[in-house]
């Protein structure tokens, strides 16, 4: 039972954070309808300026956390506005768009590996939360424990966003229609960035609790955003619970299928839901 419990808990924790990515992803793609594969990247860059703002400068640790994910946001924001819009105003198709975010995606994750070397990483330390509870004879971090809170707020607050505040109804009205939202006096160009600005940060973050509780890496990236896609799909794509319900879900049954078999399976139990729903649910569990 105890075992039980601790893998339902671990389930949980990395469920979170694929949720995180998932609705972050989702965000996205909701005004853009490219599958933006440098999503992912902005995980290790957010991860990665909190390594070098804590660990090589000693700054504050809230700050640094802080700025790493400031840093993830302008990032994100810097490759819609120097790149993106760019090629959607030359009327590039989306697979263009997507080439040209993996294209970002290998400059960021060579850039990151030739600055601070592919070693594996911990933002981890002593001061820093490592303490534990007992849940049911089970364990949980407090960083974990962190992770969970504060996805499920970033969920909350970002679905009140988008129902209850005009930013957040100019972003509907985008990923409804782009051209109608021109017509009526919408500036899509910056609720789009704005998007950006948004989804990059959440990532950002994603890939800041993910250093703190197991550690980074540049090729962390990659892990990352085929896990918020397929979370994404699962979830509903360009739905924002969608995405974190998909998470959760993926996250659960990764974790709950090496009481069956080997953990070295995690990936091929990921993809197995992924093909299962594309083929039976393509639309998700929750339809847009």
């Amino acid at each position: 039972m105890e075992f039980f419990v601790q893998v339902v808990l671990n389930g949980i924790v990395i469920g979170a954070l694929y949720g995180l990515i998932a609705l972050s992803f989702n965000l996205v793609y909701s005004v853009t309808k490219f599958f933006n594969f440098a999503h992912g990247i902005l995980a290790a860059v957010g991860g990665y300026g909190v390594y070098f703002f804590f660990k090589i400068l000693d700054w504050n640790i809230w700050l640094s956390i802080v700025l790493g994910v400031v840093v993830a946001a302008l990032v994100g924001w810097l490759s819609e506005k120097l790149l993106y819009l760019r090629l959607r105003r030359r009327k590039a198709s989306n697979l263009v768009l997507l080439v040209a975010s993996l294209g970002v995606f290998t400059v960021f994750q060579a850039l990151i590996a030739m600055l601070f070397d592919n070693q594996f990483r911990t933002l981890a330390t002593s001061a820093g939360g490592q303490g534990s509870i007992e849940i049911l004879s089970a364990s949980i971090t407090m960083v974990q424990l962190l992770i969970i809170v504060l996805s499920i707020v970033v969920t909350i607050t970002l679905m009140l966003v988008l129902k209850k505040t005009m930013l957040g109804r100019m972003i509907k009205a985008v990923g409804d229609d782009e051209e109608v939202s021109k017509i009526v006096g919408i500036n899509t160009n910056k609720v789009i960035a704005k998007v950006f600005i948004i989804g990059s940060a959440i990532v950002g973050l994603a890939g800041v609790l993910h250093g703190f509780d197991t550690g980074i890496e540049p090729v962390m990236g990659m892990a990352f955003l085929l896990k918020g896609v397929i979370a994404a799909i699962i979830g509903g794509i360009g739905t924002v619970s969608g995405g974190f319900l998909g998470g959760l879900l993926l996250g659960l049954a990764e974790n709950l299928g090496i009481i069956f078999i080997s953990a070295a399976w995690k990936d091929a139990i990921a993809f197995g839901i992924l093909i299962l729903f594309l083929l039976f649910r393509p639309t998700g569990i929750i339809k847009k």
